[in-house]
């Protein structure tokens, strides 16, 4: 089916039919939703390439990642956020693409993709402390968000981000309610802003329990499996080990519950596991009975909402920026008890 008879099968003019399917913010959203259902049926797909042609758009948004956050592309967070942002791309007539890079090299990509109109759009993944990416975006005038925030940045930008120092304040107060006085913060990378601000959240209970912060029980990482195992193994073999972890996984917590059995010691009972989820669609914390008590989000949705953030901003560029702050969901798990007497 083409767009002629798809718009005669509709009884809307093939204007508003391309308008509906190519994001416009003035075609009604019950309008749109029409179009598309109509298009999914009967497997109409508008030609991009052609329409960059007529358009001088690209109907393409791109995501950029550098070699120094590369384990994002493999990591199951990164693709339920593609999911998310995937589905809302299609059903507005776009396209994604992934760019990897030499860390550092951002800003060249950046150049490059927008003297060759390659992107309409992009979403900056990752930010950090004052990210110096944002001002060459922003001069570059190339619409984009943030998935996350950067402290420390005065240019202004259109982002979504977890309240992470909540999140961690709220698990670790969760933590001291139990009794637990030396609680482990196993975190991500700190030079990327979301752990920053988790640590801080951490930190801040802590204090306000009266309670120690010691290096010593506080790590970051790339947050893996194993990273998860050998720094719970580690801690464990103090002389005087935590009797709570703190992590910024769910993957990670795997890792430090393999290593809690392997010391033949029972989660929630000898020792407590409060862990963030991103509600992740192939390993999902339990809904009925869930296996951790965790700090909820989920990424998926977070990729669709962002997508849909940069499809307008797309279609409004000068619009004011957009800022989205969700608060994480307490979920009370198995793996967290009082304190073993």
């Amino acid at each position: 089916m083409n767009l002629k008879e798809l718009s005669k099968h509709l009884g809307i003019s093939q204007t508003t039919v391309s308008r509906a399917l190519n994001g416009y913010p003035e075609v009604s959203e019950a309008t749109r939703a029409r179009v598309i259902a109509a298009a999914n049926e009967h497997g109409y797909s508008p030609n991009t390439r052609a329409q960059g042609l007529a358009t001088g758009h690209s109907r393409c948004i791109g995501h950029v990642i550098s070699e120094g956050d590369s384990g994002e592309m493999v990591n199951p967070i990164f693709g339920d956020f593609m999911a998310g942002a995937g589905e809302t791309y299609a059903a507005h007539g776009y396209d994604m693409m992934v760019t990897r890079v030499g860390q550092g090299d951002e800003a060249d990509i950046y150049r490059r993709l927008k003297a060759r109109g390659a992107v309409d759009g992009l979403v900056m993944h990752a930010p950090r402390f004052d990210d110096s990416r944002l001002p060459v975006l922003t001069e570059l005038g190339l619409p984009f968000v943030v998935h996350g925030r950067s402290s420390g940045a005065s240019t202004p930008y259109s982002y979504l981000d977890v309240n992470n120092r909540s999140a961690f304040h709220e698990a670790t107060q969760h933590l001291t309610s139990l009794g637990h006085r030396r609680i482990a913060l196993l975190n991500g990378q700190e030079q990327l802003d979301f752990a920053i601000r988790r640590r801080q959240g951490y930190e801040q209970a802590m204090e306000e329990a009266g309670l120690p912060v010691d290096p010593t029980v506080m790590t970051q990482g790339e947050m893996t499996e194993d990273y998860g195992y050998q720094n719970a193994m580690t801690m464990l073999d103090m002389p005087d080990p935590p009797t709570a972890f703190l992590v910024s996984s769910i993957i990670c917590a795997a890792g430090v519950r393999r290593a809690l059995d392997d010391r033949n010691l029972r989660p929630g009972e000898d020792v407590s596991i409060a862990t963030f989820d991103d509600c992740l669609s192939y390993f999902r914390n339990s809904a009925a009975q869930p296996v951790f008590t965790a700090m909820q989000s989920s990424v998926r949705a977070a990729g669709a909402t962002l997508a849909r953030m940069l499809v307008d901003r797309i279609n409004d560029p000068t619009a004011p920026h957009t800022h989205t702050l969700w608060e994480a969901e307490f979920v009370a798990g198995a793996s967290t008890g009082p304190i073993k007497d």
